[in-house]
């Protein structure tokens, strides 16, 4: 499985020559000018929650992939009233993709489209594939909900918020590594506007003296699980 960052809260996975998308906001990101959306390849896009910096550019995407949305119930009616294919779910629930098992689990955050519409209750999602288990928290504070996912899943990757003011920072991010019982973390959602900056120096060190991984990769940088 390969994981690439692409800014703020937009993830690539590769799993079994399948591309899938997280919560594509590029085009509006001024550190991720380098990537140009038309190279991007989508077989699947998967949205946490409604908010712009999320969802910046899925009809643009998906239009240009045949991408097939996958997200809560009101963010994919949404995207079917545009002419978009979609699989709807929600908290809970699991379903089998070509790529793997995909499981919608809790957030708590909040979930509005740009125009103040109401886009469902925010989640996360547990993607397995390829032999790998990853959490990808979307936009959320710590919750004991994730104390849960141990109970059900060995994660080989967590991907955390820990940008602070919107979602957890580093210190409840810290806290959400031992709920989840995953010390190999993928930071992301930091950085992109100045009321998430960080220091990342310091956020390696607190993650550090917890024994603990936390990856700050750059924007076009990935990975291999």
């Amino acid at each position: 499985m390969k994981v690439t960052f692409y800014g703020h809260g937009c993830i690539g996975l590769q799993i079994d020559n399948i591309s899938v998308l997280v919560d594509p906001f590029i085009s509006g990101n001024s550190k991720a000018s380098h990537i140009n959306i038309e190279d991007i390849e989508a077989d699947y896009i998967l949205i946490t929650h409604a908010h712009q910096d999320h969802i910046l550019d899925v009809e643009t995407i998906a239009r240009q992939t045949n991408a097939i949305l996958v997200s809560n119930y009101e963010i994919i009616s949404h995207y079917e009233k545009l002419g978009l294919e979609g699989h709807p779910m929600n908290h809970g629930g699991n379903w089998t993709f070509e790529f793997g098992d995909v499981k919608y689990v809790n957030a708590v955050h909040t979930s509005s489209f740009p125009d103040g519409s109401y886009g469902g209750q925010p989640g996360g999602f547990i993607i397995k594939g390829e032999g790998k288990t990853i959490y990808i928290a979307g936009d959320t504070a710590l919750t004991m909900d994730m104390k849960l996912i141990p109970l059900q899943y060995k994660l080989d990757l967590a991907i955390l918020p820990i940008g602070d003011n919107f979602t957890m920072g580093i210190e409840d991010a810290i806290l959400a590594s031992d709920f989840i019982e995953c010390d190999k973390i993928l930071g992301y959602h930091y950085d992109t506007f100045g009321y998430i900056e960080i220091d990342q120096v310091l956020a390696r060190q607190k993650f550090f003296e917890k024994g603990k991984d936390l990856m700050l990769l750059d924007i076009g940088e990935s990975i291999e699980l």
